[in-house]
C-alpha cells in the first residue's frame, strides 16, 4: 500500500495541527465566552477525530483478501471515509449551529477579544500548513485536471477530505474573526452567533459534497477510461486473441480494481491453448496495471456479449424511457 504513504503523511500533519488548534480555541472560549470560538473548537476537535477515522480506514483497507472478503477490503476506506462525512454534517455543522442560535437569542458580550484575535491567528498559520500540505499531495495526484474534476475522477478519498476539511477550517476562521471583531466594534454580541451559523453552513456544505463522492465510491465506481483502453489494448495485441469484446471494471479500492472481460479467441486454439493464452494475458495486464487486483476472462461470442450488455443496461419491462 505504499501508494497510501503521501495520503497518510497529510492525514498524521492534520492530525497534529487540529488537535493543538481545538486545545487553545477551548481555553480561548472558555475565557472570552466567544460562541464563535466555541464552534471553531468543535469543528477542529472533529476533524481531529475525522483524521484518526481516516487512518483506522487505511489501515483497514490495507488487509489482504480472505475467505470472508475474497476481493479484499478496500471499500473499507470508502466507508470511514463516508462516516467522516456524517461527523462533519452531525457534530461540526449540527453542534456550530445550535452554538450560533442560543447566542442569538441570548447574546453575551465577548470578554478580552484581543484573546480570540491571538488564537484565530495562530490557527490560520496552523491550519495553512496542514492545508498546504495536503494541496501538494493533492495537485500530484490530479495532472492537469481541476481541481473539481480531479474529485470527481479521483478513487481515493482520503487525501481530498483532508484537504476540503482544511479549506473548510480556514474559512470557518475569517468568519469567526469577522464576527468577532463585529461584535467587539459595534458591541452587538448577536454577531459573534451570526459567525457561528456561517461556520455551520460552510461545515454542512462540505459535508454534504464528500458523502455524494463517498457514496459514489461505496455504490462501485468503474476505474478510469484510460485504465480500461489500456487493458483492452494489451489483450487485442495478443496474437492468440481474435477481438476484445470489452471489458467491466469496478473499484474495491484507491489502488484495487476487478476487471472481467469478453474475449474472442482464434477458433483454431485448443482448450489448452486457450488456458496458457488466458495465463499469458493475466500476466502481462497485472505487470502494466498492478492496480488490477482480480482479473476474470471469459470467452465469449461477440454477439453473446452485446446481448449480456443489453441486459444490465435495459430498463425493466413497463418502464419510463
Amino acid at each position: 500500500m505504499a501508494a497510501h504513504s503521501g495520503s497518510k503523511k497529510v492525514i498524521y500533519a492534520a492530525v497534529a495541527g487540529n488537535l493543538l488548534i481545538a486545545a487553545t480555541k477551548f481555553a480561548a472560549a472558555f475565557f472570552t465566552g466567544s460562541s464563535a470560538m466555541l464552534s471553531e473548537g468543535v469543528h477542529s476537535l472533529v476533524d481531529t477525530g475525522n483524521g484518526l477515522l481516516l487512518l483506522y480506514g487505511l489501515r483497514r483497507a490495507a488487509r489482504p483478501a480472505d475467505r470472508t472478503h475474497p476481493l479484499g477490503h478496500g471499500r473499507e476506506l470508502y466507508f470511514w471515509s463516508f462516516i467522516v462525512a456524517l461527523l462533519v454534517f452531525a457534530l461540526g455543522a449540527g453542534v456550530s449551529f445550535y452554538e450560533g442560535v442560543l447566542h442569538i437569542l441570548e447574546p453575551e458580550p465577548v470578554t478580552n477579544p484581543m484573546v480570540n484575535y491571538v488564537v484565530l491567528g495562530l490557527s490560520m498559520l496552523f491550519e495553512g500548513g496542514s492545508w498546504w500540505v495536503a494541496l501538494k499531495e493533492f495537485r500530484k495526484s490530479k495532472g492537469g485536471l481541476g481541481y473539481f474534476a480531479a474529485v470527481r475522477r479521483s478513487k481515493d478519498p482520503s487525501v481530498y477530505t483532508v484537504l476540503f476539511e482544511d479549506s473548510a477550517a480556514l474559512l470557518g476562521l475569517f468568519i469567526a474573526f469577522a464576527g468577532i471583531l463585529a461584535a467587539d466594534l459595534l458591541a452587538m454580541p448577536e454577531f459573534d452567533g451570526i459567525a457561528s451559523i456561517g461556520i455551520s453552513l460552510i461545515l454542512a456544505s462540505t459535508a454534504i459534497f464528500l458523502a455524494r463522492e463517498s457514496k459514489g465510491l461505496l455504490m462501485g465506481e468503474p476505474a478510469l477510461p484510460e485504465v480500461e483502453a489500456a487493458v483492452l489494448a494489451i489483450v487485442q495485441g495478443d496474437p492468440d486473441v481474435q477481438r476484445a469484446n470489452g471489458i467491466l471494471t469496478v473499484h474495491m479500492g484507491p489502488e484495487e480494481i476487478v476487471a472481467a472481460l469478453s474475449i474472442e479467441f482464434e477458433d483454431r486454439l485448443t482448450a489448452p491453448e486457450i488456458e496458457t493464452c488466458v495465463e499469458r494475458l493475466e500476466a502481462g495486464i497485472r505487470a502494466a496495471r498492478p492496480e488490477i487486483s482480480a482479473l476474470f476472462i471469459k470467452p465469449q461470442t461477440t454477439g453473446t456479449w452485446q446481448k449480456r450488455k443489453m441486459k444490465v443496461v435495459a430498463p425493466p419491462s413497463g418502464a419510463d424511457v
